[in-house]
């Protein structure tokens, strides 16, 4: 097909985008996403339709959701909207839309996205960051994601927090049950915690609070960026990715890119050390491109 729909399914608002035969955007809309599952299908399909009208033409359809599809149950898992967890979201959506349809976590997707023709185009091994309320990644090889034999490979903010020091100690509790999970640590919530104490969520004021010398802003901002590159270090030592590329809210931070790789140095187990760790090139726009790209 020379027409690719990607659809980014949110919690909150869903975006549909068609890339025409170059890459190129044609067509962008965004809505609210119901809260009733039922409903959420019958939305997306008639985007899509909707979609292919204008163009005039059939598209290839791919879906970017907050969540998984479970390679023993073919039903959604994990996803923060929970309307999809349990349903056959895939095969759901397309027999509304009589054709196979394409899903995957929007991790992913943004990962692709960036690797396929973003800040990691030409990287042959490609992981992808999000850094947001949560913490989140998504790794591409060769332009495919990679999704392992469970559908979890990325998910680094459910791994520990790597070399913890005395003063972090204990390590913290995270949602998932287990405790020390990295997300706890370089999430945005973590960050302003880091600053202001327990119950403060919001870090987007610590920039400019830092440049006016804030010093709990200032060493809220450092403490950070050392404990991301501590993971990030922990994802070359495993991964030896060709590029990093940060995404989310909190990758917006002013020069975290440029320090990140000085402070993974001491971390990496190689003589040699030339990181690649960059900005992402579509922002938010990467996650529905990411769904549009899923088909090649």
């Amino acid at each position: 097909m020379k027409y690719r729909i990607g659809i980014d399914l949110g919690g909150t608002k869903t975006e549909i985008l068609v890339l025409g035969p170059g890459g190129e955007a044609v067509l962008r809309r965004r809505v609210g996403t119901p809260g009733e599952y039922g409903a959420a299908l019958e939305v997306l399909a008639g985007l899509v339709r909707a979609a292919e009208a204008e163009i005039g033409a059939r598209a290839s359809v791919g879906v970017g959701i907050p969540g998984t599809i479970s390679p023993a149950t073919g039903l959604v898992k994990n996803a923060n909207s929970n309307a999809l967890n349990g349903h056959a979201f895939d095969k759901d959506l397309g027999a509304l839309l009589g054709r196979e349809v394409r899903v995957a976590n929007d991790a992913n997707c943004f990962a692709l996205s960036e690797a396929v023709d973003g800040a990691a185009k030409g990287c042959r091994v490609v992981f992808g960051v999000i850094l947001g309320t949560g913490c989140g990644g998504g790794i591409v090889v060769d332009g495919k994601i990679l999704e392992g034999r469970h559908r979890v490979a990325g998910e680094w903010g459910h791994t520990p927090l790597p070399w913890p020091r005395e003063d972090e100690m204990p390590l913290r509790p995270c949602w998932c049950g287990q405790v020390g999970c990295l997300e706890q640590y370089v999430a945005g919530p973590a960050l302003a915690c880091e600053a202001d104490g327990p119950g403060a969520r919001d870090a987007s004021g610590l920039p400019a609070r830092a440049a006016a010398g804030d010093e709990r802003a200032v060493r809220a901002l450092e403490v950070h960026a050392e404990r991301l590159a501590r993971g990030l270090a922990v994802m070359t030592n495993v991964l030896d990715p060709d590029a990093i590329v940060l995404g989310g809210g909190v990758s917006n931070l002013p020069g975290l890119a440029e320090k990140l790789p000085g402070l993974m140095r001491g971390y990496v187990f190689s003589d040699f050390f030339e990181p690649n760790v960059v900005r992402n090139l579509h922002g938010d726009s990467s996650g529905v491109r990411g769904a549009a790209w899923l088909w090649a």
